[in-house]
């Protein structure tokens, strides 16, 4: 691991912990245990080493995707296991997760590249495994903004209330309208393809 790598790694679990605020790149670097310069060295701005925050976070959401999408287990144990990876994750990253988009809704510059990867990157392999499933082209295209959205959504309702029961049977909510729109497909509403 380069000392870069390394800084990252630490910056990441630094911020999962405390999150962005208005945290200055000297008072970062202090919570490292490191001065400012290394992290200007390595990131050249406090805006630089967001920008690479955010860049690391994502990918590795998007990996956990990756994953689920190559797995050859039977599609519902596959989900399960995912939506248990997220959770587990989000525990950890979801309120520098959650912070970080708020910072890309406001434009914001080192979050600009999340902007578009917070939903555009998601939605390909989310279709394709709706589609894996046996939805039609519509609904796999619905079906994954929408279990995009409500996960979310749930993860949020999770984090400020600590209510794993609840979020849970939502997410069972979740997976049973899934499973409905496989098995029935002539009860769903009719998309445009």
């Amino acid at each position: 691991m380069t000392p870069r790598e390394k800084w990252l790694a630490q910056a990441i679990e630094y911020f999962a912990a405390n999150g962005i605020g208005d945290a200055s790149l000297r008072s970062i670097a202090a919570g490292l245990g490191t001065s400012h310069r290394v992290l200007i060295h390595h990131f050249g701005s406090r805006e630089g080493l967001l920008a690479e925050v955010v860049r690391a976070v994502e990918a590795r959401q998007r990996a956990s995707l990756a994953d689920l999408a190559g797995d050859e287990s039977p599609l519902r144990e596959t989900w399960l296991r995912f939506r248990e990876k997220v959770v587990e994750a989000a525990l950890v990253y979801g309120r520098l997760f959650f912070e970080l988009s708020a910072h890309a809704m406001q434009d914001r510059p080192y979050a600009r590249a999340l902007r578009n990867d917070l939903i555009d990157g998601w939605l390909p392999p989310l279709t394709e495994i709706c589609l894996r499933s046996g939805m039609g082209p519509a609904e796999a295209r619905a079906y994954a903004r929408l279990s995009l959205a409500a996960t979310r959504g749930l993860l949020f309702d999770l984090l400020l209330t600590g209510d794993r029961t609840g979020v849970d049977e939502a997410f069972l909510l979740l997976d049973r309208l899934h499973q409905e729109l496989v098995d029935h497909p002539a009860d769903s509403p009719q998309l445009s393809s």
